[in-house]
């Protein structure tokens, strides 16, 4: 166990209240996106930090969206989320305590392999939607207020589209894996975060027609609930599991989650780089 982790336990084990010495809990609740969840890192993640700290994690997997509602309530102790918008919104109304940069990958516009709109070639995320559109062809959205859900609102509006209510517009209100079954399922198109595609490849029969745009990053930071104003948070639980989120070694498995099945990292880190 480091340095960071012994003085953590040492100040989240006892605090003073009235003179009187009380246990913190030793489990937190951690809301999360359905990425981390469904590509398999947390399978990896979070057996690692219950050993090094003995705090158990409870895993809420939901939207970020979710997840950051969660968090407004008071109802989690750390969120990891991938919606930098909504996170910048959660942090100025005064529910996070600190807010940091994790690791990232980036997402990716997939269709049935024979792509009958046309999709592969196109050079931007919007030029890929618009081909989808002018055909009429099936796109499954995950429309639950994801961070997945919010990247592709924006790619819909630099289209110059809105295609809610239209006929081959799908609306599945599920995560990210769910999602993928369900396009893959009915040979249509969606927008999915990498790692989670690289995780279902192999069981999906997708391809990735449309990546590489710029807009397209996918940032995750780890977010503590500010215990000052939810005082049912576990401050300290919260806090060594972000402090462990940044380790070296965390970042290390982060780097090469992925390359010895998949052939390439699900996630790059970046603990310590600074992005808005």
């Amino acid at each position: 166990m480091n340095k960071v982790f012994r003085s953590l336990l040492a100040l989240g084990l006892l605090s003073f209240a009235g003179g009187r010495a009380m246990a913190t809990p030793r489990s937190i609740i951690l809301a999360t996106t359905t990425s981390t969840q469904d590509s398999g890192l947390l399978d990896v993640l979070i057996p690692m930090f219950q050993r090094q700290t003995g705090i158990q994690v409870k895993t809420i997997a939901v939207g970020s969206g979710q997840a950051l509602a969660m968090g407004a309530k008071g109802e989690a102790d750390v969120l990891l989320s991938h919606s930098p918008d909504a996170e910048k919104k959660f942090m100025a109304e005064g529910n996070g305590s600190r807010r940091r940069l994790v690791m990232h990958n980036d997402f990716v516009v997939l269709g049935p392999p024979a792509d009958p709109a046309g999709v592969k070639g196109a050079r931007t995320a919007p030029e890929a939607f618009k081909k989808i559109a002018a055909q009429g062809a099936l796109w499954v959205s995950r429309s639950d207020n994801s961070g997945t859900h919010a990247e592709e609102q924006k790619v819909w509006k630099a289209a110059g589209l809105d295609p809610v209510g239209a006929k081959w517009y799908l609306q599945t209100g599920l995560g990210m894996g769910q999602t993928l079954n369900v396009a893959a399922e009915k040979r249509g198109y969606t927008l999915s975060d990498r790692g989670t595609f690289l995780a279902m490849q192999k069981v999906l029969g997708m391809a990735i027609l449309c990546q590489g745009d710029p807009t397209l990053l996918n940032i995750y930071h780890v977010i503590e609930v500010d215990p000052a104003r939810f005082p049912k948070v576990n401050g300290p639980g919260a806090t060594a599991f972000a402090e462990f989120m940044l380790a070296p070694a965390t970042q290390e498995t982060i780097r090469t989650f992925g390359v010895e099945k998949f052939g390439s990292p699900l996630f790059f880190p970046d603990a310590g780089k600074r992005v808005d």
